[in-house]
């Protein structure tokens, strides 16, 4: 029985909400697409593309092979994260440079409250889950450690390169392929690509996306079907050790701003709301982020009872 309108309508909004979440360093659009319930759909669908597909496409044609893709929804979702990343890029990027406390507080939110719907999918957690979770965090938070490479380098290889390791990245719940592109050094550039439609860069980051997202939608597909309590754990861990990246109070420690003022490379720790105003001498504004968060925090509630209202 094939989706009605409606259906695909909340199918293209959850993209766009992928989509959203994917451009900021430090949130995963596959952490939206789990809490919104589409996520093993999604895996399931992507994993499909292989040679078995063109044998169908072969011997019964097209519309066996799009139905064997599940085309309709991944063509929906796709158009809708193209849509959000293409619309919000420079949203983004301006409340990334001008209201940044603002916007790590909701995305705070989002991601507590994602862990708190995560961790429910777990019947029963044992001494094993809380392991793999305890990895998990540190896994996560050590990468959030890591220092920014200083890299000018944009080949298209390079770009190639670093689609298909951001796109293993995007499709994890906890893990930001956004950051990832950070750590490379290619945030900036690839921001700068999608505001400015610079379509080589753009082609080549996809083509590395596509190919990375082909082979590791497979492995994680089976791992959820073999070890779905402690693949669910691990996804917790990652979200808990991503915390510490989307703090909203910073201070900067150092950073690489090009010669145009675009701020390149920054490396900055976590401090208190009264430590902000001590060292920044700007308004921690605790109260407007705390209402900010509690909206990224019903968010995520909202969109776990509107996923259960469309699975039942």
């Amino acid at each position: 029985m094939g989706r009605s309108l409606k259906e695909y309508i909340v199918i293209g909004l959850k993209g766009m909400a992928m989509g959203a979440a994917d451009v900021v360093p430090g949130v995963s659009g596959g952490t939206i697409a789990f809490i919104s319930g589409i996520y093993e759909e999604l895996l399931a669908s992507i994993s499909n593309v292989n040679f078995e597909l063109l044998k169908t496409l072969k011997s019964d044609g097209i519309k066996a092979a799009w139905k064997q893709v599940n085309g309709s929804f991944l063509l929906v979702l796709f158009i809708g994260i193209f849509i959000s990343i293409i619309s919000l890029a420079k949203t983004i990027k301006w409340l990334l440079e001008n209201e940044p406390i603002l916007l790590w507080s909701f995305f705070f939110g989002l991601v507590l409250a994602s862990i708190i719907y995560i961790g429910k999918q777990i019947s029963k957690w044992n001494t094993k889950a809380i392991i793999i979770l305890i990895i998990g965090a540190f896994v996560a938070y050590y990468i959030t450690t890591l220092n920014p490479l200083v890299t000018e380098n944009s080949s298209l290889l390079f770009m190639f390169l670093a689609g298909s390791i951001a796109i293993c990245a995007m499709i994890l719940p906890g893990i930001s392929g956004s950051f990832i592109l950070v750590l490379l050094g290619l945030y900036p550039v690839f921001i700068s690509a999608i505001a400015n439609l610079e379509i080589d860069i753009l082609v080549a980051f996809s083509a590395g996306g596509i190919i990375g997202l082909m082979l590791f939608s497979r492995f994680l597909s089976w791992l959820l079907a073999n070890f779905q309590a402690a693949v669910i754990a691990l996804m917790c861990g990652f979200l808990v050790g991503s915390l510490s990246i989307i703090w909203p109070w910073k201070s900067t420690l150092y950073q690489k701003v090009s010669d145009t003022g675009e701020v390149l490379t920054k490396i900055t720790e976590n401090i208190l709301p009264n430590q902000f105003l001590e060292i920044t001498g700007h308004d921690p504004r605790t109260l407007l982020c705390s209402l900010v968060f509690c909206l990224g925090f019903a968010i995520v509630l909202s969109a776990e009872f509107f996923g259960k209202t469309q699975r039942h």
